[in-house]
């Protein structure tokens, strides 16, 4: 039997959060699928999904419907009725500690205050799945950090995300065909050096 992949991408659900700063993590996953022709047609466990073949991997892409910090739910409930390993999960999301656009690849550990990681952790009651974890820069001045992350990129913070995308996608692919530590070695560099 063919083992299963799932790359899970965090967010909110909704359309008054789906360019927000908190969102890369649907963002990123939304351009990778674009990327292999995928399209998040089904649901399955209170999260949208797409199925496909990518780098000979058989691999479900999804996006939990709940609110992000229960995203800890869905995952645990798609990786039961998919069977999938914990070896075989990656769960990508915002980082505010991370430069903007700087992605990093880990192969396990804690939630780094991330609240949707968190839920996942406590429901798999495991830190040994791999994460990416996207840039998106702390607020200038004394900017509220919750209400940072609910807002948009400006323009210019959007043409380094896109970029960033496109190196998230190249990971994705990466870990999926050579591994996390492969991964990690090509794209764990800061977003100035690409």
């Amino acid at each position: 039997m063919t083992k299963r992949f799932l790359v899970v991408g965090l967010g909110n659900p909704g359309r008054e959060y789906k360019k927000n700063r908190h969102n890369v993590g649907f963002q990123a996953i939304d351009f990778f699928a674009a990327q292999h022709g995928l399209d998040f047609t089904r649901q399955q466990s209170n999260a949208a999904i797409a199925s496909g073949t990518i780098a000979g991997r058989s691999v479900t892409l999804a996006k939990p419907m709940t609110l992000m910090n229960a995203s800890g739910g869905p995952v645990s409930a798609l990786m039961k009725f998919f069977k999938v390993e914990i070896d075989h999960l990656l769960v990508i999301a915002d980082d505010l500690d991370l430069p903007i656009g700087t992605i990093r690849l880990k192969p396990e550990g804690g939630s780094g205050g991330q609240n949707g990681i968190k839920d996942i952790i406590n429901r798999l009651d495991s830190k040994e799945f791999a994460r990416m974890r996207i840039g998106i820069g702390r607020p200038q001045g004394k900017m509220d950090p919750t209400a940072y992350v609910l807002q948009d990129f400006s323009a210019e913070q959007q043409a380094v995300i896109d970029i960033a995308y496109e190196r998230a996608s190249n990971a994705i692919e990466t870990w999926l065909s050579d591994g996390i530590l492969l991964a990690m070695s090509r794209y764990n560099a800061p977003a100035e050096q690409v």
